[in-house]
């Protein structure tokens, strides 16, 4: 199976089965219900997952939790550890409902402040960060390949780092050093105690710890979104390789979720929540959504492309309505051979749309979390009583007793079909 790799701008090959192949995505800054984009990095690594031990792999997938940062303690002065612990609770409620179930590990970083304090006190140790009025920085210039996932090396395209969270400049002996620990700061209700005085963890530092505790100091896959390759990510490089360790051997980046071309983002207030999609649409439909592109690629969400994802997954549904057709003898080997080539989605979708062979798509509709399509749901007995009395009224022609019995079934949510063995009763879509 080969991934592309932001790192080397190519195609990686994993090693062979069984492995292992550990990965590490990164997950959401929990103080407000998650937006579908938030969806993608954690579909992605399920979907990973579950084709890389459909292939025979030992596949483990680790996804965080980041619950401590500037935006928490800004949306809930005071009350920074319960809005986390609230905003946690709903994005694992609405992932759950995803249907794709949950990754190997969850950690949040409210766990992992010891192991921080120790990561930073070994750079420290070694001269790549340095203390400055309560804070830690890391030392940008004693890592000679800083810049090498992103591009950005020198100092005129990086003079300072963009980082999620505002940073002393003033305290640091190059802009572009960035914070590892940061001091208590009045308003801010929580902290731990490190040989630097109060405080807590900056970003960065959070998932450099969190990944190497997890998957040891290498593992083969880092992924995350598009927009966490500069600062997080080249940070995590940077901190991770300055103690000597390999980290992550290759980098996944989805791309970003658009709002009618736009990137979905809280602050351009064009948001729609992981929430509202699973109950406007449903989870099959927001499931095929994101089939239809690329991993890689942006995706634009609007209700145009998914009443389009709707009706694709309808158009599942109906296969298994009808009669079960075999597909040819390597049927299997198109399907895998597109997801061998960089997790390639829509060609696999394309596969599945053009089988008629009920066990091979089931089968295929399993790997993403979508088996549920194959599923025929049952009509009650009152309406199947309805339509075998509007069949015996079409017989009889009279058919002002057949509409009214059809409007009724439909007015249940059943849609009435005739067919050569009698009637067929569907759920409206």
């Amino acid at each position: 199976m080969q991934l592309y790799d932001t790192l080397t701008r190519g195609k990686r090959e994993l090693p062979p089965p069984p492995g292992p192949i550990r990965m590490y995505f990164c997950g959401p800054t929990v103080y407000a219900r998650a937006h579908i984009g938030n969806a993608r990095p954690f579909i992605l690594g399920m979907w990973l997952r579950s084709w890389l031990r459909e292939r025979g792999y030992d596949a483990r997938f680790v996804h965080n939790i980041t619950d401590i940062n500037d935006k928490i303690y800004a949306a809930a002065p005071g009350g920074s550890a319960e809005l986390a612990e609230e905003a946690t609770d709903w994005y694992l409620q609405d992932t759950r409902d995803l249907g794709l179930g949950i990754p190997d590990d969850l950690p949040k970083a409210s766990d992992y402040v010891p192991q921080i304090v120790r990561f930073i006190g070994q750079l420290v140790e070694r001269d790549f960060a340095y203390a400055a009025s309560g804070d830690v920085y890391f030392r940008v210039a004693r890592f000679a390949d800083y810049g090498r996932l992103s591009g950005r090396i020198d100092h005129d395209e990086a003079p300072r780092n963009p980082s999620e969270e505002e940073e002393a400049t003033e305290l640091k002996e190059d802009p572009r050093d960035f914070a590892l620990w940061k001091a208590h700061k009045a308003g801010e209700d929580t902290w731990w105690e490190s040989p630097w005085g109060r405080g807590r963890p900056g970003w960065h530092i959070e998932c450099s710890a969190m990944a190497e505790e997890l998957l040891g100091p290498a593992f083969e896959i880092h992924g995350g979104g598009v927009d966490l390759v500069f600062p997080h990510h080249e940070n995590e490089i940077a901190q991770s390789a300055a103690l000597g360790h390999e980290f992550a051997h290759a980098w996944m980046h989805n791309g970003m979720l658009q709002f009618v071309g736009e990137k979905m983002s809280k602050s351009a207030g064009n948001v729609r929540t992981i929430r509202q999609a699973l109950d406007d649409w449903g989870r099959e439909a927001v499931l095929v959504f994101f089939l239809g592109a690329h991993w890689s690629k942006p995706i634009d969400y609007s209700e145009k492309t998914l009443a389009a994802a709707a009706a694709r997954a309808e158009g599942f549904r109906e296969i298994f309505r009808g009669p079960s057709e075999a597909a040819g003898a390597h049927e299997w080997e198109r399907f895998a051979a597109a997801l061998d080539d960089d997790l390639n989605t829509p060609d696999a979708l394309a596969v599945m749309h053009s089988w008629r062979d009920h066990e091979l798509l089931r089968r295929a509709l399993d790997v993403f979390g979508l088996g549920s399509l194959a599923e025929r749901a049952e009509a009650s007995p009152e309406l199947v009583a309805l339509a075998e009395r509007r069949l015996n009224a079409r017989d009889s022609r009279d058919f002002e007793e057949a509409d009214r019995l059809r409007d009724a079934i439909e007015r249940a949510g059943w849609e009435v079909r005739d067919v050569a063995t009698g009637f067929q009763l569907v759920p409206k879509a």
